[in-house]
């Protein structure tokens, strides 16, 4: 690893640094290592399976600091950074966002994890919900149609880099797994609406006109993909989550 590091962004539990030619991601102890192998793992199967451009995982190791994840580094500038130099260009921008997207929604890594299994694991991990709620999200989560299509999981414009030549990578595979590409949508809807009802509202509009799905559609995963943010415990968003889980709308 080089030597010559400067931190990028401070996480909670997570510490994220970079070099000329690295990224290097050290997680705390509160981290298992079988997460930190699975996001290592799930960068390496979408970089093997597919042809979307991703970081290509150098290296796991352990130190002082905690579990160390590194990753070539990609120059350029995230999506969100040029959408909050360049308002004026928040259409084009959001055009570019949807359609990388679909194309991940394209593709295909059967390796990798389910994503019915992973709601429902977080969905029964919740304890700040009681057990009829629990029961009445997972009762939806089984009834909504199962597809294998490709879902990031954490899919905003911050995980997107422009680099210097134009091109487009995505980054930060650790939620990504294989299934209804409307759940992938709620959930980058759940997460602009954290930050901007109004990009939330522009981008599923166009998402669900690009990929000819019913807004009302998407809407029936957000109750199930709020749980899902639910179990990151941030809470400076535990009670804009918790009115998206309304299980009064479907007892």
């Amino acid at each position: 690893m080089e030597s010559n590091k400067t931190v990028i962004f401070t996480r909670p539990h997570k510490i994220i640094y970079a070099t000329d030619h690295q990224i290097i991601k050290v997680f705390d102890n509160q981290y298992k290592k079988s997460d930190v192998l699975n996001e290592a793992r799930n960068d390496a199967l979408v970089e093997e399976n597919t042809d979307l451009n991703v970081p290509s995982v150098e290296s796991v190791y352990a130190d002082k600091e905690g579990w160390c994840l590194v990753c070539n580094r990609v120059k350029g500038k995230t999506l969100a950074e040029l959408m909050a130099e360049n308002p004026d260009k928040m259409d084009e921008y959001m055009e570019l966002f949807v359609d990388l997207q679909l194309s991940i929604h394209n593709q295909k890594v059967p390796a990798i994890k389910t994503l019915r299994h992973k709601l429902a694991d977080q969905i029964n991990s919740l304890k700040d919900l009681d057990a009829t709620a629990r029961y009445e999200l997972s009762a939806r989560l089984q009834s909504m149609p199962k597809h294998t299509k490709l879902c990031h999981g954490d899919f905003n414009p911050s995980n997107v880099i422009i680099d210097n030549e134009g091109k487009l990578w995505v980054v930060d595979w650790a939620h990504a797994a294989q299934g209804n590409a409307s759940a992938d949508a709620a959930m980058t809807y759940l997460l602009f609406s954290l930050e901007d009802p109004q990009k939330a509202e522009q981008y599923l509009k166009l998402f669900c006109k690009k990929a000819d799905i019913a807004r009302q559609y998407v809407n029936r995963w957000l109750p199930i993909v709020a749980a899902a943010q639910l179990t990151k415990k941030k809470e400076t968003e535990k009670e804009f989550l918790m009115r998206w889980i309304d299980v009064a709308e479907y007892q």
